[in-house]
């Protein structure tokens, strides 16, 4: 019997695990080729996972609400044309799993046990995911202390949530007595390429008062991971910002005259953001160490340029899809991958491997009338960088003739970066290379 395992997909470089929300497909069902399977759930994106096979599901391997490790098997298929499709009757009543199938499963138990093998071997009770774990590992908590932490998940499962308001508050709370003879420090399987630095106590969460005209509203689930995301951003790195302003009047004058021939001729709208990339993807070329992610001691310095662009949902929620190999394309590739890209995003339809994979992110704060902003870094990069509003200013110009006042298009540029490895030189050399780039735009180029 030929039969294919659907693993968990990886839904980017700093995502260790996935919730299932919902199987859209039962044990027994046949499934078509990219048909959905599942929806699952990050602290990055909600995705849907299709089969890359045709056949019929013999095995759902976890349940709804699992938190479920990346390239971790999570369904059987029984390949299109196999023993078992061919023989399967409707109506017959649901049959043993088949030995291969036994044996696929156990291997999940095996690869499961085997992430949580510390916890048992210290007398835990619980499942913790890897990435509780790590997370543990990273805040020397040690076993004892993790068993006191309540958790909301399924089954009482302690979350990243849960771990992460449990450091917050530890400030408030008396330290949990270890004994290095008994109680080990909790170890995982090695943390992805977004290592926190060593422990540092948040101070403890300010209390609230509610009033009786005051409305309660919970956060959806997906605001919920990108705060927890935001929070442990902040916590690894510590951030400074730089900023300069750039007139980008021969941006402006450019866009003017191309946008009307350039959408007649394909159908579609030019954004200031391919130009905006086009000119970060020249400057990361000029300053590499801007390009990189810090892996514990080691600084790991990435070939490719791929630029993350926050994107708003309509649910007030943003997603970063990224462009990958920015500095290989021209401005209309650039063009041409921005908009579909912002398309998908806005309809809920971008694939796993769009979302992951950024060396380096752009925001643009200016779309909400924002002169400028201070972004948070998305782990694991080091840098992102925020376009503020366009606006007309009188500004200086210097003349053969002498110097003269000039309405001109500018903007602010802001740029956060991980003062662990990126310095005020580096930073504020690059930022300015960046609007370089703009203000030295050809009014007259080509797309």
């Amino acid at each position: 019997m030929s039969e294919f395992q659907l693993v968990m997909p990886k839904m980017g470089e700093s995502i260790a695990e996935a919730t299932i929300i919902r199987w859209t497909k039962n044990e027994g069902d046949m499934i078509a080729v990219d048909e959905t399977v599942l929806e699952i759930a990050t602290d990055k994106v909600d995705s849907e996972v299709p089969s890359p096979k045709a056949g019929k599901l013999v095995k759902l391997l976890f349940k709804e609400g699992d938190v479920v490790p990346v390239n971790a098997p999570i369904a059987i298929i029984a390949l299109e044309g196999s023993a078992s499709v061919a023989s399967a009757a409707p109506a017959a009543p649901k049959a043993e799993a088949p030995v291969e199938v036994k044996a696929a499963v156990q291997h999940v138990e095996n690869t499961i046990a085997s992430a949580q093998e510390t916890v048992s071997s210290q007398g835990g009770n619980r499942f913790y995911s890897p990435l509780v774990l790590n997370i543990a590992r990273t805040e020397n908590i040690g076993m004892a202390e993790l068993e006191t932490i309540a958790g909301t998940g399924a089954e009482g499962r302690v979350t990243k949530r849960d771990i992460l308001a449990h450091v917050q508050n530890r400030g408030n709370a008396i330290p949990v007595a270890t004994s290095t003879t008994n109680v080990a420090p909790v170890v995982s399987a090695p943390a992805p390429a977004a290592v926190a630095s060593p422990a540092v106590s948040a101070p403890p969460k300010a209390p609230v008062s509610v009033s009786g005209g005051d409305e309660i509203i919970e956060m959806d689930r997906m605001r919920k991971l990108i705060a927890d995301h935001m929070v442990m951003s902040k916590h690894v790195s510590p951030h400074v910002t730089s900023f300069v302003e750039a007139d980008v009047t021969n941006m402006v004058v450019w866009r003017d005259k191309a946008k009307k021939v350039y959408e007649k001729r394909e159908g579609e709208k030019i954004t200031f953001t391919p130009m905006f990339i086009e000119c970060v993807a020249r400057a990361i070329k000029d300053y590499p160490m801007i390009n990189v992610s810090v892996d514990g001691t080691n600084i790991i310095k990435r070939k490719n340029i791929n630029i993350g662009m926050a994107a708003a949902l309509p649910s007030g929620n943003l997603i970063v899809p990224v462009i990958k190999g920015a500095d290989g394309m021209n401005l209309l590739g650039l063009t041409k991958t921005v908009n579909d890209l912002a398309n998908r995003a806005r309809a809920n339809k971008l694939a796993p491997d769009d979302i992951q994979g950024g060396t380096f992110t752009l925001t643009n704060v200016g779309g909400f009338g924002n002169v400028m902003g201070t972004p948070i870094i998305n782990q694991p990069q080091v840098a992102i960088m925020a376009t503020g509003s366009i606006k007309k200013k009188p500004a200086v110009l210097e003349t053969p003739m002498g110097d003269v006042i000039a309405i001109r298009h500018m903007m602010f540029l802001s740029l956060s970066y991980d003062h662990r490895v990126v310095d005020g030189s580096l930073g504020g050399s690059f930022l300015k290379r960046v609007a370089d780039y703009m203000e030295a735009w050809d009014v007259n180029r080509e797309i």
